[in-house]
């Protein structure tokens, strides 16, 4: 399970590969969006960026005001907290799904072809 690194032995290629190698940290393949700590704040910025989130969420402000209150307050938020927490819950599968395919990809044995 070691992995090799192959440098072609020119002088001039090494020293391009130091400079490359100080911006690139590695050559692994990340394609999922969140990690434990932005997936909450992240999540939710992305559900809030959507109009029809925005609306309930303004029906759910105006129902804590007694003076324009419609109906009972958790009644208001069920449909939001619904709708949130299902987007959520798929946003999360899918993530997860993207992270364990990168890892498949990522710690798979490769083939290095050199001239």
């Amino acid at each position: 399970n070691k992995w090799r690194i192959v440098f072609p032995s020119n002088g001039r290629q090494w020293k391009d590969w130091k400079q490359a190698s100080a911006v690139y940290s590695g050559n692994r393949i990340q394609t999922t969006k969140y990690t434990w700590f932005t997936f909450l704040p992240q999540n939710l910025f992305e559900q809030f960026c959507r109009l029809g989130n925005i609306y309930f969420f303004f029906l759910m402000v105006l129902n804590l005001f007694p003076q324009v209150e419609v109906f009972h307050r958790e009644i208001t938020m069920l449909p939001l907290i619904v709708v949130l927490l299902a987007s959520m819950i798929k946003d999360a599968i899918e993530d997860y799904k993207k992270y364990r395919f990168d890892k498949m990809i990522n710690f798979s044995k490769t083939r290095v072809y050199d001239k």
